[in-house]
């Protein structure tokens, strides 16, 4: 009985770890990277435009 106590508290020690590591993007990271994507938005959109009036 002492053995399951202890593999259930290990394996549950483990589970919690391993979740509690996830990386997670500050405001900062997350705004910079919807600036990224817009300016991404904004060149393909340019470049379709050019591709039409050829």
């Amino acid at each position: 009985m002492k053995k399951l106590i202890l593999m259930l508290a290990i394996t549950f020690s483990t589970a919690a770890v391993f979740t509690s590591c996830r990386e997670e993007k500050s405001g900062v990271e997350q705004a910079a990277d919807d600036i990224e994507d817009a300016a991404d938005d904004v060149g393909d959109e340019i470049e379709d435009a050019t591709d039409d009036m050829e």
